[in-house]
């Protein structure tokens, strides 16, 4: 399996991608790809309400060295990226910053997946039925975290 390195552009959320400020979606950038497409999961690893609380995944992302700021809500999105959506473990279609207790600090786990096709797997899909439309498709790896605190 090929090497993906997988890199944010801060090491701490800055508030432009949290619940404080514009909650969009980071840049990530991506060397060693080669894939016929993208899936990214975020995980929470800490979450006390669960093990894995999962606030953003995203699929058939086209193979590109940068995924631009600021995918929108949606199942389905054109710009500033093609991609797919599922939803969250929010309840809602779309990434969501982290938003953790003030005096606490959480950190973001950012997977990233290179698969060798586009995946059949309708918008609105969620992480499990994201995990298993994967399967058999993933050639390659990448891995990324961040904090947050507040």
């Amino acid at each position: 399996m090929d090497r993906l390195v997988v890199s944010l552009d801060f090491l701490e959320f800055p508030p432009t991608h949290t619940c404080d400020g514009g909650n969009l979606s980071p840049r990530l950038t991506l060397k060693g790809l080669n894939a016929s497409s993208v899936a990214v999961m975020i995980f929470n690893p800490f979450e006390k309400s669960c093990c894995s609380f999962t606030p953003w995944i995203v699929w058939n992302i086209p193979p590109v060295q940068q995924i631009p700021p600021g995918i929108p809500p949606g199942g389905r999105v054109t710009s500033p990226i093609p991609a797919v959506q599922g939803i969250t473990d929010y309840g809602t279609i779309g990434y969501t910053g982290p938003c953790p207790p003030h005096g606490q600090m959480i950190r973001y786990l950012f997977r990233v997946y290179g698969l060798d096709a586009m995946l059949d797997l309708t918008a609105g899909s969620n992480k499990h039925e994201l995990i298993t439309a994967m399967k058999g498709h993933v050639i390659q790896f990448g891995d990324t975290a961040a904090i947050c605190s507040r």
